[in-house]
């Protein structure tokens, strides 16, 4: 799985969460929960659905390095051998 498919597949999960998203208004360096007006309940509920969808654990240690977009996709692709 490459860096496009994680990408896509992470899409997929957030817009599943928040289907108002509109990929080409989120800026992909920056702290993403504002933009996307998460609360905790749903973070929680993306950490979940990625595990679901990629089949990748995320210990909560690690949510720190999802802070913006593109580090959830090379966090990912870390954990993924990507």
């Amino acid at each position: 799985m490459n860096r496009d498919d994680i990408r896509a597949r992470m899409l997929g999960v957030l817009k599943g969460i928040a289907p108002e998203l509109e990929e080409d208004e989120v800026d992909w360096d920056r702290p993403w929960r504002g933009q996307v007006d998460l609360d905790s309940m749903d973070f929680l509920n993306f950490v979940v659905g990625l595990h679901q969808a990629l089949q990748v654990d995320i210990p909560e240690a690690d949510y720190g390095r999802l802070k913006t977009l593109n580090g959830v996709v090379e966090y990912l692709a870390g954990r993924l051998g990507a």
